[in-house]
């Protein structure tokens, strides 16, 4: 029997102790090296895109000869105005990835020995960071699954049995919860909006996938306004999985992994973040078969290459929690 690639060797190209053993100056190679990996890192300037570029040996700054304007390794990405060491944001990034279910934001607290809130928006924006690469800029095409869950808002069952209520029940809801649909392609992109209900999502989905793309779905009625724009196939869930052909297990497998991260690592997911959570699940969905190192340089270079984001900085000092 084939050994699974995530129990391989394979799998593994990055090593924790080597991230945190680096030296400052180790680290501000390598984000050198990633961030301009064009011009072979060389620094380039982010106010007016010239390449000439004075250096400092008492600080680690760079200056413009065009535009004479100073900045950093950091200066006009998701990282901008930074307090903590370069290297603890690669190492951020190194413990981030390598969490299959996603990773709490105390336990990286800890880890990276700072307050939860630096922690909390830390990793926020490395979600919003990989969610600009996991956006599908083109519409899915192929063979895609469709399906809707809901997340958020957990009511806990009462400890007496006849104290219990049925929890589907729209009286008995908090408002908070919301529905994740997603699209995927078999054995390609995957695609997730938030939404109040399922039947709201309908034209979002006619909106992703191209017309020429056979959708895979549920009985649901709400479904049923996609057989004027695309060929597709239904299962009855409440009588097979899957019936010839007719499946929607891989989009079931993304929401077993959003499940997992919300009951077994975050715990709480609160409705306004839900749909940065269901993108990070995505793109570990899509990058599965990919080594922890391949990801850990696909999600630094999504860091060094967005820009200064407008939630997260200074989120604190404008957002009372």
């Amino acid at each position: 029997m084939a050994q699974h690639f995530l129990l391989s060797t394979a799998a593994r190209s990055l090593s924790l102790a080597k991230v945190a053993r680096m030296s400052e100056e180790e680290a501000n190679n390598a984000f050198q090296a990633i961030r301009w990996a064009e011009t072979g890192g060389k620094p380039v300037c982010p106010y007016c895109d010239r390449d000439a570029c004075y250096t400092f040996k008492a600080r680690r700054i760079f200056k413009c000869k065009a535009c004479q304007k100073q900045f950093s390794v950091t200066s006009g990405t998701i990282f901008a105005n930074r307090k903590l060491p370069v290297r603890d944001y690669l190492l951020a990034i190194a413990i981030f990835v390598n969490g299959a279910k996603g990773y709490a934001a105390l336990q990286l607290s800890r880890d990276l020995d700072c307050q939860y809130k630096t922690a909390f928006v830390l990793a926020h924006k490395i979600r919003e960071a990989i969610a600009a690469e996991q956006t599908v800029k083109e519409r899915l095409t192929g063979e895609v699954e469709v399906d809707g869950a809901y997340f958020g808002g957990h009511i806990r069952p009462a400890n007496y049995r006849a104290n219990r209520v049925d929890r589907r029940l729209a009286r008995h809801q908090t408002g908070k919860r919301r529905v994740v649909v997603v699209m995927r392609e078999r054995g390609g992109r995957t695609s997730t909006g938030v939404f109040k209900t399922e039947s709201q999502s309908v034209s979002h989905v006619a909106n992703s996938v191209d017309h020429s793309a056979t959708i895979y779905a549920d009985e649901a009625s709400h479904w049923d306004e996609l057989h004027m724009r695309f060929l597709t196939k239904r299962v009855n869930h409440q009588h097979a999985y899957s019936h010839d052909g007719a499946s929607t297990n891989m989009a079931e497998s993304f929401f077993s992994r959003l499940r997992r991260a919300e009951i077994g690592t975050h715990h709480h997911i609160s409705g306004r973040y839900l749909a940065a959570y269901a993108t990070e699940m995505a793109w570990r969905e899509d990058n599965r078969r990919r080594s922890n190192g391949e990801q850990y340089l696909t999600a630094t270079h999504a860091a060094l290459n967005h820009p200064v984001s407008r939630v997260w900085a200074g989120y604190w000092q404008r957002t009372a929690q």
